[in-house]
């Protein structure tokens, strides 16, 4: 196996491959720029095979060190700044190297890995969200990361001029596999350097920009619809995941025009599972008695797997009619309501259909009835004379009487994660 990013340089040298507010790299510009960070960290005592906490504000560098980190084979740690000192540590630990600026530039010898053994190699290390549990660290080698582009483009083809808007934090694997996917394909990454509803907004609808592909958390994109998203006018896909998707939502999205993909994945799978329901190419599913989902594949980072050689993914799923996967919720989440198992995102979704919701987190708060009650935090839309009593019952007609909140509490608005996650234990 030789590395992707040389092979891109081989084949589109002149074509652009990052593009931000400040300019664009081309492929050569990039690539040149890669070969010598790698030789910068190998001159600064960083073997292959070392891992390198990055710890970057600026997209552009963080990019250039990725990639350098890459052709190296040193392990890339990518690194949330939004975390305490502590936090970061903690992540970093055991790494050779912390970057925290542009990689210097370097001629010394660097020995480019190559060869099949290459796929075999670690490539990143994630850790999760922790929506739910304390951070876990995942390693994904370089050929996770291949079959997780190949998977992807069977499901969404491939435009060869692509180009791929990334408003996502780049330390999550959401944003990150953005990166090495165009990598990976030779194509563009329009970087922004956070969500801004009116900049993707501009970007989307002006024609001269041409995104072919936008990655989004429902939130994003209800904002955008907000603001007047309609028929994009070279958009192929808006990716969305990263939490419960209200079929409400999808419905404004088809009547704006806009073409929807909603993905699930997970870190320990390179951020995809299953695109518009199916699984990706070589990913086996398998729900469980107790509904949980269990997958497997070439995706899926090896450390992530369990004895009987599936990774128990800890969310609650089910098939449509036409056999696609629905995500309900996760395992952890689900409420014993007088003995009645309770999904909050199914809750949650029903909420989101409201026209007068714009966001809504379901949790569970002791009671000495029922033991556990479902509660609902909610956020109206500005300007909106919306009731408890509105809500219940909106939620009866729609939800077997043991599924409706309890009680509702206004919010100003919920804790999620950059991307998009509801950390639903902060709601109580």
């Amino acid at each position: 196996m030789a590395h992707w990013l040389l092979q891109a340089v081989a084949r589109h040298p002149t074509r652009a491959a990052l593009v931000t507010a400040d300019g664009e790299l081309t492929y050569e510009e990039l690539a040149a720029a890669a070969v010598s960070g790698a030789a910068a960290l190998a001159e600064g005592g960083v073997d292959g095979g070392d891992r390198v906490a990055l710890e970057l504000e600026d997209r552009l560098d963080f990019a250039i060190a990725l990639h350098a980190c890459l052709l190296h084979g040193s392990p890339a740690v990518p690194i949330d700044l939004r975390l305490s000192p502590e936090e970061r540590a903690v992540r970093s630990a055991g790494a050779a190297t912390v970057v925290t600026g542009a990689l210097g530039a370097a001629r010394g010898p660097w020995p480019p890995r190559a060869g099949p053994e290459l796929l075999r190699m670690v490539a990143t290390v994630m850790h999760t969200s922790g929506t739910t549990a304390a951070p876990k660290r995942v390693e994904l080698t370089y050929g996770n990361w291949l079959a997780n582009a190949l998977g992807s483009v069977v499901a969404l083809g491939l435009d060869p001029e692509e180009r791929w808007l990334c408003a996502m934090p780049l330390a999550h694997v959401g944003g990150l596999s953005i990166l090495i996917r165009s990598a990976i394909y030779g194509t563009t990454v329009v970087l922004h350097d956070r969500f801004d509803t009116a900049d993707v907004l501009r970007v989307l609808s002006d024609p001269d920009e041409r995104i072919t592909v936008v990655s989004l958390v429902p939130t994003m994109l209800g904002r955008l619809l907000d603001a007047g998203l309609r028929e994009p006018p070279a958009l192929r896909w808006a990716l969305l995941g990263g939490g419960p998707i209200a079929p409400a939502l999808l419905e404004r999205a088809a009547e704006a025009g806009i073409p929807v993909a909603p993905t699930y994945g997970m870190t320990e799978a390179c951020s995809q599972i299953a695109t518009n329901g199916w699984p990706l190419t070589g990913v086996e599913l398998r729900i469980e008695a107790d509904g949980e989902l269990l997958a497997r594949g070439p995706v899926i980072a090896s450390g992530a797997v369990a004895d009987d050689g599936w990774l128990h993914t800890g969310d609650l799923a089910a098939y449509d009619q036409r056999g696609r996967l629905q995500i309900i919720g996760r395992k952890a989440d689900t409420i014993v309501s007088g003995g009645e198992n309770v999904a909050p995102a199914e809750v949650e979704a029903v909420l989101l259909e409201h026209p007068d919701v714009t966001d809504a987190g379901v949790f569970a708060r002791a009671d000495e009835e029922w033991g556990e009650a479902v509660v609902a935090a909610v956020v109206k839309r500005a300007g909106a004379t919306l009731a408890e009593r509105d809500l219940a019952d909106w939620c009866r007609e729609r939800l077997a009487p043991f599924k409706v909140p309890k009680a509702f509490e206004w919010r100003a608005e919920l804790p999620r994660t950059e991307s998009g996650k509801l950390l639903r234990r902060q709601l109580a």
